[in-house]
Parts: C-alpha cells; sequence; structure tokens
C-alpha cells in the first residue's frame, strides 16, 4: 500500500516567544477531516506543551527532560516513529525547545531515513521584536541558529511592539543573504497557515542510522507518580539554564489567588503551569515577572516548571508551593 509523504513543519524560537501559542492556533485552523499530530519537545523534565496542546483535537507526542536533537537524534526518531506509525497524520508539526539546536533536526527529518515517509516544508521561527536589542539574545548561538534555519520569520507579540522594535526586526530581515522566504507580524502566534505549505530548504545534519521505523530502544518516558505520592519534584539542568518542576495529582486543589500572587513574584525567567484550582483549571505562562492566564477545560494532573540561568532552589519553592493547597475533603 502506498503511503503519501507526510507534510512537516518545525516551529522554533527562543525561550518564551509563544511557539505553544502559535501551534494552538494553526491546530484550530486544520482541515475539516484531516488529523495532525504535534511532537514537542521541552527542555523541563515535567512538560507542559504537552498538557497546553490536549484539548486541541490533533495527537500530542511529548518528549520531555532535554533536546530531541542531542543523543544522535535517538529521541526524536522514537518519538516520530510511534507518531507515524501509530497515528499516520495528515500533517506533523514539531516543536523544539526553545534551547534546542534545530539544524540537526532539520537535517534529519529531510534526510534519507525519511525519504518518502516525511515530506519536509517550511520551518518558521519566531521572534520577539523586543529581544532584539538585548545582546543576551543576539549573541546567543542557539538563538542564531533558530534564525539561521528559518524558511519564514514571524514576528510575535506584535501588540507590546514599538517603532524601534521594528525597525530592529526589519534590519534583521534585510541582513538575511539569500532574503527569507518570507515574514510576517502577529499577535498571540496568530499567523497565517499558508506559510506550512511553503517547500523548506535542504540542511545538512548527521548521517541517518538504521531503518527509522524499527526503533532500537523504548521511548523517553515522561514523569510520572508512583501509587502512594501526592506529588513529584524533579530538576535539571543543561545548556546554561536549570530546572525545576514539579507534578501534583488531580485530587490536589490549589486556592487560585494565593497561587497567582505567588507565580506573578517567582525568581525565574521562564514559569509555565497548569493548575487545578478551587477557581476551575487554569494555564499561567510567565516571562521574566509578566504574568497571563488563561482558563482551561480540564486538565489530567496540575504541572509546574521553572526555567532560569541561575540555581532553583526547589526546596524552598516547594514548600511554599505545599502551602498554597487547599484541605482535601474527606
Amino acid at each position: 500500500m502506498t503511503h503519501t509523504a507526510i507534510p512537516t513543519n518545525v516551529v522554533t524560537g527562543f525561550l518564551g516567544v509563544g511557539k505553544t501559542t502559535a501551534i494552538r492556533h494553526l491546530l484550530a485552523q486544520a482541515p475539516a477531516g484531516e488529523q495532525w499530530a504535534v511532537l514537542v519537545n521541552e527542555f523541563g523534565e515535567i512538560g507542559l506543551d504537552g498538557a497546553l496542546l490536549a484539548d486541541s483535537g490533533a495527537r500530542i507526542k511529548e518528549v520531555p527532560g532535554g533536546c530531541i536533537c542531542c543523543a544522535a537524534g535517538v529521541p526524536l526518531r522514537v518519538a516520530l516513529n510511534l507518531l507515524i506509525g501509530r497515528e499516520r497524520p495528515d500533517r506533523l508539526l514539531i516543536e523544539p525547545t526553545g534551547l534546542g539546536h534545530p539544524q540537526e533536526i532539520l537535517g534529519l527529518l529531510g534526510g534519507p531515513d525519511y525519504t518518502g515517509v516525511l515530506s519536509l516544508q517550511a520551518t518558521l521561527t519566531l521572534v520577539d521584536p523586543r529581544k532584539l536589542s538585548d545582546s543576551r539574545y543576539t549573541e546567543n548561538q542557539t538563538f542564531r541558529d533558530q534564525l539561521a534555519v528559518a524558511d519564514v520569520v514571524i514576528a510575535n507579540k506584535a501588540d507590546v511592539c514599538g517603532r524601534e522594535d521594528w525597525q530592529a526586526f526589519d534590519q534583521l530581515l534585510a541582513s538575511f543573504d539569500p532574503p527569507k522566504a518570507g515574514s510576517e507580524r502577529v499577535t498571540q502566534g496568530a499567523f497565517a497557515r499558508n506559510w506550512l505549505d511553503l517547500p523548506g530548504r535542504p540542511v545538512a545534519g548527521k548521517p541517518g542510522g538504521d531503518n527509522p521505523l524499527a526503533p532500537p530502544r523504548p521511548v523517553p518516558a515522561g514523569v510520572t507518580l508512583a501509587e502512594d505520592e501526592d506529588f513529584v519534584r524533579k530538576e535539571g539542568r543543561g545548556g546554561g539554564y536549570h530546572s525545576c518542576g514539579w507534578l501534583f495529582d488531580p485530587a490536589q486543589t490549589f486556592a487560585y489567588e494565593p497561587m497567582f500572587h505567588w507565580l506573578m513574584g517567582l525568581p525565574a525567567e521562564r514559569v509555565k503551569a497548569v493548575m487545578i484550582t478551587d477557581r476551575g483549571v487554569f494555564s499561567f505562562n510567565a516571562e521574566q515577572g509578566v504574568l497571563s492566564v488563561n482558563g482551561l477545560d480540564e486538565a489530567l494532573d496540575s504541572r509546574l516548571e521553572l526555567l532560569d540561568p541561575n540555581p532553583i532552589d526547589g526546596a524552598r519553592l516547594e514548600s511554599e508551593l505545599l502551602a498554597l493547597r487547599l484541605a482535601q475533603s474527606s
């Protein structure tokens, strides 16, 4: 039986630029009758983006705990094979961690291992124009790599950008040689779906391995709770960043108002959470002290992940977090 190669796009961008929000917008535009799938990777051990995309109707495969482009691409291969073999989606979106180097991912996707299986389409890189005057971003090699592989550059968070930000963005676009295939200014990641259909450029990567449809090892497992655990904390580090995250049993409920103020005051560059509270289920997303909140229909559990260049005092923060739990009814 002959199958058509699956159109595949990588959606990349640095930490906090809004990749997951953009993917939610894309999934909402999926043509009727098409099944889309998302392979999402996060730096932290707990994994939040899978939970944030769970109600999208797409098939989601999450690879938490590092970069899917590392370890000779094995985590990426295994997760890809599961999605391809089980779901056979009409389109595949791949969201690497904001600290990930996308060149090796693209080299694998467009290489001989997936010839006839995947059809590599445009790579879309999101940027926050306000960061283009900050040397912590512009001199970061990962940030540069993400721009280098982009076919389309999306300026997100347009509603909060000023004249100098747009001047910097225009200068960035003018600096590319050859020019990018396109660009767009958007708010809340709401860029046009038709960018996905542009062809991707060949990108050199590491040579392929064995038959990709016969993975040699099990897929990396996500964090789960033991039968007698109410919660678990996981910490990690790499790429100049530290992570600390918690997973809570769904029976644990948190007080919304104190939770909101506690999250606002956390000393971390990035904060992402899906929490079950006394007011319902909410997602919390903070970047450098600016917190946004969105209501969700449901959640399988509560999750919280912090990311910062400096070490995170997980024990102290855990004590504060546990104090925000509400007493359980007997």
